[in-house]
Protein backbone atom coordinates (compact mmCIF):
# COMPACT_ATOMS: atom_id res chain seq x y z
CA UNK A 1 0.00 0.00 0.00
CA UNK A 2 0.88 3.65 -0.40
CA UNK A 3 1.93 5.45 2.49
CA UNK A 4 0.71 9.24 2.23
CA UNK A 5 2.90 12.24 4.51
CA UNK A 6 0.96 13.71 7.60
CA UNK A 7 1.90 17.11 6.54
CA UNK A 8 0.24 19.84 4.59
CA UNK A 9 0.39 19.78 0.78
CA UNK A 10 1.71 22.21 -1.30
CA UNK A 11 -0.07 25.49 -1.86
CA UNK A 12 -0.89 26.44 -5.59
CA UNK A 13 1.04 29.76 -5.25
CA UNK A 14 -1.22 32.76 -5.98
CA UNK A 15 -0.83 35.38 -9.05
CA UNK A 16 0.11 39.17 -7.32
CA UNK A 17 -0.96 41.65 -10.51
CA UNK A 18 -2.21 39.05 -12.62
CA UNK A 19 0.84 37.60 -13.27
CA UNK A 20 1.14 33.69 -13.76
CA UNK A 21 2.16 32.05 -10.79
CA UNK A 22 5.49 29.70 -10.89
CA UNK A 23 4.80 26.30 -11.70
CA UNK A 24 5.55 23.15 -9.07
CA UNK A 25 8.97 21.45 -9.90
CA UNK A 26 9.23 17.69 -9.68
CA UNK A 27 12.41 16.02 -9.45
CA UNK A 28 13.08 12.40 -9.85
CA UNK A 29 15.86 10.35 -10.03
CA UNK A 30 16.89 8.04 -13.02
CA UNK A 31 17.96 4.65 -12.75
CA UNK A 32 15.45 2.25 -11.27
CA UNK A 33 13.22 5.76 -10.48
CA UNK A 34 12.25 6.56 -14.32
CA UNK A 35 14.42 3.69 -16.16
CA UNK A 36 15.37 0.10 -16.08
CA UNK A 37 18.94 -0.04 -17.08
CA UNK A 38 20.16 -3.12 -15.53
CA UNK A 39 20.53 -4.76 -18.73
CA UNK A 40 22.57 -1.63 -20.39
CA UNK A 41 24.59 -1.17 -17.67
CA UNK A 42 25.36 -5.15 -17.37
CA UNK A 43 26.22 -4.99 -20.96
CA UNK A 44 29.01 -1.61 -20.33
CA UNK A 45 30.59 -4.08 -17.68
CA UNK A 46 30.05 -7.02 -19.71
CA UNK A 47 32.13 -4.85 -22.55
CA UNK A 48 34.32 -3.13 -19.80
CA UNK A 49 35.43 -7.01 -18.49
CA UNK A 50 36.17 -8.35 -22.16
CA UNK A 51 38.29 -4.87 -22.47
CA UNK A 52 40.54 -5.19 -18.91
CA UNK A 53 40.00 -8.64 -17.63
CA UNK A 54 38.67 -7.68 -14.44
CA UNK A 55 36.89 -10.29 -12.64
CA UNK A 56 34.08 -8.08 -11.65
CA UNK A 57 30.63 -9.54 -10.03
CA UNK A 58 27.85 -7.79 -12.50
CA UNK A 59 24.81 -9.51 -11.31
CA UNK A 60 26.04 -7.80 -7.69
CA UNK A 61 26.81 -4.81 -9.24
CA UNK A 62 23.60 -4.22 -11.14
CA UNK A 63 21.67 -5.42 -8.33
CA UNK A 64 22.94 -2.19 -5.81
CA UNK A 65 22.35 0.86 -8.45
CA UNK A 66 22.17 4.29 -6.99
CA UNK A 67 25.79 5.23 -5.60
CA UNK A 68 28.61 6.66 -8.18
CA UNK A 69 30.31 4.82 -10.67
CA UNK A 70 33.23 5.17 -9.12
CA UNK A 71 32.55 4.17 -5.87
CA UNK A 72 31.46 0.73 -7.28
CA UNK A 73 34.49 0.27 -9.29
CA UNK A 74 36.52 0.49 -6.39
CA UNK A 75 35.42 -3.05 -5.30
CA UNK A 76 37.05 -3.85 -8.48
CA UNK A 77 39.87 -1.74 -9.44
CA UNK A 78 42.65 -0.41 -7.92
CA UNK A 79 42.26 3.25 -6.80
CA UNK A 80 44.69 4.58 -8.44
CA UNK A 81 42.80 2.89 -11.75
CA UNK A 82 39.81 4.15 -11.22
CA UNK A 83 39.42 7.43 -12.53
CA UNK A 84 40.62 6.27 -16.01
CA UNK A 85 38.45 2.92 -15.99
CA UNK A 86 35.68 5.29 -15.00
CA UNK A 87 36.26 7.55 -18.45
CA UNK A 88 36.51 4.49 -20.03
CA UNK A 89 33.45 2.88 -18.85
CA UNK A 90 31.40 6.21 -19.96
CA UNK A 91 32.41 6.00 -23.32
CA UNK A 92 31.93 2.17 -24.00
CA UNK A 93 28.48 2.56 -22.35
CA UNK A 94 26.40 4.67 -26.13
CA UNK A 95 27.48 1.56 -27.22
CA UNK A 96 25.99 -0.71 -24.86
CA UNK A 97 23.58 0.58 -22.49
CA UNK A 98 21.03 2.59 -24.49
CA UNK A 99 19.25 0.22 -26.48
CA UNK A 100 18.54 -2.53 -23.31
CA UNK A 101 17.47 -0.22 -21.33
CA UNK A 102 13.67 0.37 -20.80
CA UNK A 103 11.12 3.07 -19.58
CA UNK A 104 9.67 1.72 -16.20
CA UNK A 105 5.85 1.28 -15.82
CA UNK A 106 4.36 4.95 -14.77
CA UNK A 107 7.42 6.81 -15.85
CA UNK A 108 6.21 8.77 -18.63
CA UNK A 109 2.79 8.90 -17.62
CA UNK A 110 4.30 10.45 -14.31
CA UNK A 111 6.10 13.22 -16.08
CA UNK A 112 2.57 13.95 -18.45
CA UNK A 113 0.65 14.31 -14.92
CA UNK A 114 2.92 16.67 -13.72
CA UNK A 115 2.64 18.90 -17.17
CA UNK A 116 -0.94 18.31 -16.70
CA UNK A 117 -0.95 19.94 -13.50
CA UNK A 118 0.98 22.46 -14.62
CA UNK A 119 4.10 21.46 -13.20
CA UNK A 120 7.86 20.90 -14.09
CA UNK A 121 9.71 17.70 -14.08
CA UNK A 122 13.46 17.92 -13.93
CA UNK A 123 15.56 14.47 -13.56
CA UNK A 124 18.70 14.46 -10.55
CA UNK A 125 20.68 11.45 -11.33
CA UNK A 126 24.00 10.43 -10.08
CA UNK A 127 24.73 9.16 -14.13
CA UNK A 128 27.36 10.97 -16.04
CA UNK A 129 25.00 13.55 -17.89
CA UNK A 130 25.20 12.94 -21.31
CA UNK A 131 24.44 9.53 -20.96
CA UNK A 132 21.70 10.31 -18.86
CA UNK A 133 20.37 12.77 -21.98
CA UNK A 134 20.79 9.90 -24.64
CA UNK A 135 18.78 7.15 -22.32
CA UNK A 136 15.63 9.58 -21.89
CA UNK A 137 15.98 10.68 -25.88
CA UNK A 138 16.17 7.07 -27.08
CA UNK A 139 13.10 6.34 -24.54
CA UNK A 140 10.96 9.44 -25.69
CA UNK A 141 10.96 10.90 -22.21
CA UNK A 142 11.22 14.69 -22.35
CA UNK A 143 11.81 16.03 -18.51
CA UNK A 144 12.05 19.64 -18.58
CA UNK A 145 15.84 19.75 -17.39
CA UNK A 146 18.53 17.26 -16.51
CA UNK A 147 21.44 17.12 -14.17
CA UNK A 148 23.91 14.62 -13.66
CA UNK A 149 26.94 13.67 -11.96
CA UNK A 150 24.99 14.38 -8.63
CA UNK A 151 24.66 11.83 -5.59
CA UNK A 152 23.06 11.93 -1.96
CA UNK A 153 23.02 15.25 -0.43
CA UNK A 154 24.80 16.94 -3.50
CA UNK A 155 21.47 16.45 -5.29
CA UNK A 156 19.98 18.58 -2.83
CA UNK A 157 21.96 21.80 -4.17
CA UNK A 158 20.38 21.32 -7.86
CA UNK A 159 16.91 20.52 -6.71
CA UNK A 160 17.17 23.55 -4.92
CA UNK A 161 18.27 25.67 -7.54
CA UNK A 162 15.30 24.70 -9.94
CA UNK A 163 12.94 24.92 -7.17
CA UNK A 164 11.62 21.45 -6.43
CA UNK A 165 9.27 20.60 -3.86
CA UNK A 166 9.13 17.45 -4.50
CA UNK A 167 12.01 14.72 -4.98
CA UNK A 168 11.35 10.60 -6.35
CA UNK A 169 14.14 8.72 -5.91
CA UNK A 170 14.35 4.11 -5.39
CA UNK A 171 17.67 4.96 -2.85
CA UNK A 172 18.34 6.15 0.47
CA UNK A 173 20.77 8.73 -1.16
CA UNK A 174 17.91 10.21 -2.98
CA UNK A 175 16.05 10.25 0.37
CA UNK A 176 19.02 12.09 1.52
CA UNK A 177 18.76 14.30 -1.49
CA UNK A 178 15.25 15.25 -0.84
CA UNK A 179 16.30 16.21 2.82
CA UNK A 180 18.81 18.45 1.88
CA UNK A 181 16.47 20.23 -0.26
CA UNK A 182 14.22 20.72 2.08
CA UNK A 183 11.48 18.79 -0.92
CA UNK A 184 8.81 16.03 0.11
CA UNK A 185 10.76 13.09 -0.23
CA UNK A 186 8.71 10.29 -2.44
CA UNK A 187 10.28 6.74 -2.64
CA UNK A 188 9.21 4.22 -5.11
CA UNK A 189 9.87 0.07 -4.67
CA UNK A 190 11.65 -0.34 -7.85
CA UNK A 191 15.17 -0.26 -7.04
CA UNK A 192 17.57 -1.60 -3.73
CA UNK A 193 15.79 -0.51 -1.12
CA UNK A 194 12.81 -1.54 0.07
CA UNK A 195 9.89 0.23 1.79
CA UNK A 196 11.40 -0.28 5.26
CA UNK A 197 14.81 1.49 3.96
CA UNK A 198 13.28 4.10 2.64
CA UNK A 199 11.40 4.95 5.52
CA UNK A 200 13.85 4.34 7.87
CA UNK A 201 15.65 7.15 5.98
CA UNK A 202 13.23 9.69 6.10
CA UNK A 203 10.72 9.20 3.22
CA UNK A 204 7.79 10.78 3.47
CA UNK A 205 5.93 8.85 0.91
CA UNK A 206 6.20 5.36 0.31
CA UNK A 207 4.65 3.90 -3.64
CA UNK A 208 5.02 0.90 -5.04
CA UNK A 209 6.25 2.13 -8.43
CA UNK A 210 5.13 5.10 -10.54
CA UNK A 211 2.36 3.77 -11.69
CA UNK A 212 0.98 5.11 -8.07
CA UNK A 213 2.46 8.43 -9.09
CA UNK A 214 -0.06 10.13 -11.01
CA UNK A 215 -3.22 9.36 -8.53
CA UNK A 216 -0.86 10.77 -5.81
CA UNK A 217 -0.05 13.62 -7.08
CA UNK A 218 -3.36 14.49 -7.80
CA UNK A 219 -4.83 14.22 -4.34
CA UNK A 220 -1.54 15.65 -2.49
CA UNK A 221 -2.06 18.80 -5.39
CA UNK A 222 -5.73 18.94 -3.60
CA UNK A 223 -5.42 17.93 -0.29
CA UNK A 224 -6.72 15.05 -0.50
CA UNK A 225 -3.89 12.40 -0.16
CA UNK A 226 -5.45 9.35 1.33
CA UNK A 227 -4.82 8.54 5.11
CA UNK A 228 -2.15 5.73 5.77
Amino acid sequence: MPEHPTSQPESAPTAVGGSTPPAFVVGFDLDMTLIDSRPGIGAAYEALVEETGARIDIDLVISRLGPPLEEELINWFPADRVPGIADRYRELYPQYAIEPTRALDGARESIAAIRAAGGKAVVVTAKYQPNAELHLAHLGIEPDAIIGSLWAEAKGEALREHGASVYVGDHTGDVRGARTAGALSVGVTTGPCDAEELRAAGADVILGDLTEFPAWLDAHRAGAAPAL
